[in-house]
């Protein structure tokens, strides 16, 4: 979290808020979120393993991204609103992390042509876990998301050979997961 320079990923109007742990708007009704949250989704997906190949459901800014980045994934990075992502491009070139690949789509589909993921992350809560994250994930990776609308908590959600299994944890306040693309 010290490597990345979060000011970078934030409007210039809020940079001398950039390390305040608060989530801050972005634009297009989006946020990137507070550090405590980033940290903590990265470490129960990291938890005790290495980080392998992970999806990111939700680009934002690309603060996550950077992230994930620097802690070693192979990242995948989805994002449904066209100029945020043109923004993240434009956030991860200013701090010199160009290696992830970056996807204008509908996170709620995945991306079922680089599956299996050994991790994923969504960065946007949904009422319930699709089902497309879940076939994508490999045996023994990790999910974790935000679940719920108005009471929402981070779940992690484990691919064992015996199913899956599911851990409520903290309660958060996400943007919701929106479909399609624009």
């Amino acid at each position: 979290m010290y490597e990345v320079p979060r000011h970078l990923f934030v409007d210039q109007a809020l940079a001398t808020r950039a390390y305040d742990d608060v989530s801050l708007p972005i634009g297009h009704g989006q946020t990137i979120s507070q550090p405590l949250t980033v940290a903590r989704m990265s470490e129960q997906l990291f938890a005790q393993r290495q980080p392998g190949k992970v999806l990111e459901i939700g680009t934002g800014c690309g603060y996550q991204t950077a992230v994930l980045l620097k802690m070693g994934a192979e990242v995948y990075s989805i994002e449904r609103l066209g100029a945020i992502l043109d923004k993240a491009r434009q956030n991860l070139r200013a701090a010199k992390l160009v290696h992830a690949r970056l996807v204008h789509g509908d996170g709620h589909f995945g991306l079922p042509e680089a599956a299996p993921f050994d991790g994923i992350i969504m960065t946007a809560a949904a009422r319930n876990i699709p089902e497309a994250l879940v076939e994508q994930l490999a045996e023994g990776g990790r999910l974790i998301m935000p679940i719920g609308e108005n009471d929402q908590h981070l779940w992690l959600i484990e691919r064992t050979s015996q199913g899956l299994q599911k851990t409520r944890l903290d309660p958060v306040k996400f943007v919701p997961l929106l479909p399609g693309r624009s």
